[in-house]
């Protein structure tokens, strides 16, 4: 029978499979059920800094004899995330008494303020984990690369004061260099990474002229967006665990994302289109993959296809289509 018990910051997981932050893992009723599905592991619904700005704005401009004083802003402020993380707070605690698998909880960020305190009462009520989901999007041309690495360096190092329990980042695939960005992480103090966070995209409505939401589910054709990164990373930062995410959509992507160095697959959009019944899926096709290789344990094959343990480690490294092109008739 192969052994698909492995480790993710530190937590020990019964398979590599993990509910990604999401509404799936908004409530305790949704966890027991994905736990008697088979998952390994869940991330909680993230608390969204960007959520609670939003609120506190709108109420602002719904009650103008508000917004000219500051202490109602204050008070408002202060009221609304006090809410949210009480919420928050609860989820943890009930999910930790629900459940035996790890409960990792989210933080939603887009800045370093005063708010990454609350990090420490999500580690109060039960969290093993947290993950950092961490997003900025770039609109001031004057601004410099450096400065917006810094946020992220700076929002794990807060955290990183404020709790003991493993720390991970969520991070997207826009990085000049994703490579040093991951090791930078490493050295500020995180235990993991999640590669790649799948963010809200535009699209236009041509037949409206609006502005809309572009497809918010993965293809599985999107795995190729992780696949390079998590097997370079894999080989060139060591003792950092990584958590592929984003077009896992069967059990042989978890597999592809396992052999070339992932520690764990995170899963979301295969949750909402195909329901819990896809982990008991996933799991035997995992198995199904170690028994024909007569892998005993999910160590024997990790990382067997990263960047440093193939023949040619320029498969990694190419960027263009040259082969592909230059053999094909015109």
């Amino acid at each position: 029978m192969a052994n698909l018990e492995t480790t993710y910051l530190g937590l020990k997981l019964k398979n590599p499979l993990v509910a990604a932050s999401s509404g799936i893992t908004n409530s305790v009723e949704k966890i027991k059920k994905l736990e008697q599905a088979g998952i390994g592991a869940v991330v909680l619904k993230s608390v969204f800094e960007e959520q609670i700005n939003n609120e506190v704005s709108n109420m602002l401009q719904q009650d103008s004899q508000n917004s000219g004083y500051p202490e109602a802003e204050d008070y408002i402020r202060t009221y609304t995330r006090d809410n949210r993380v009480t919420s928050h707070l609860r989820l943890i605690e009930e999910a930790r008494n629900a459940v035996k698998i790890p409960i990792i909880a989210s933080v939603n960020c887009i800045s370093s303020d005063e708010w990454t305190t609350i990090t420490k009462d999500f580690q109060e009520a039960g969290a093993d984990a947290l993950e950092l989901n961490i997003f900025y999007v770039p609109v001031n041309r004057r601004e410099e690369s450096v400065s917006i690495e810094h946020l992220y360096l700076e929002v794990l190092d807060k955290v990183k004061k404020e709790v003991s329990i493993p720390v991970s980042v969520k991070i997207g695939l826009y990085h000049s260099n994703i490579v040093a960005m991951v090791d930078k992480l490493k050295a500020n103090g995180a235990k993991g990474v999640v590669m790649f966070n799948r963010f809200y995209e535009p699209d236009i409505d041509l037949d409206k002229l609006e502005l809309t939401a572009a497809e918010i589910f993965s293809s599985p054709v999107e795995i190729r967006h992780t696949l390079r990164w998590v097997g370079l990373v894999s080989s060139e930062v060591s003792d950092i665990d990584i958590a592929a995410s984003t077009g896992i959509h069967d059990g042989k992507a978890v597999v592809k994302q396992l052999l070339a160095g992932a520690k764990v697959a995170q899963l979301c959009s295969a949750l909402y289109l195909n329901g819990n019944e896809v982990i008991p899926v996933m799991i035997s096709q995992l198995q199904d993959f170690m028994r024909k290789w007569n892998f005993r344990t999910i160590d024997e094959f990790r990382g067997r296809l990263s960047y440093k343990k193939i023949s040619d480690p320029m498969e990694y490294e190419r960027s263009q289509f040259m082969k592909y092109y230059s053999s094909k008739p015109k």
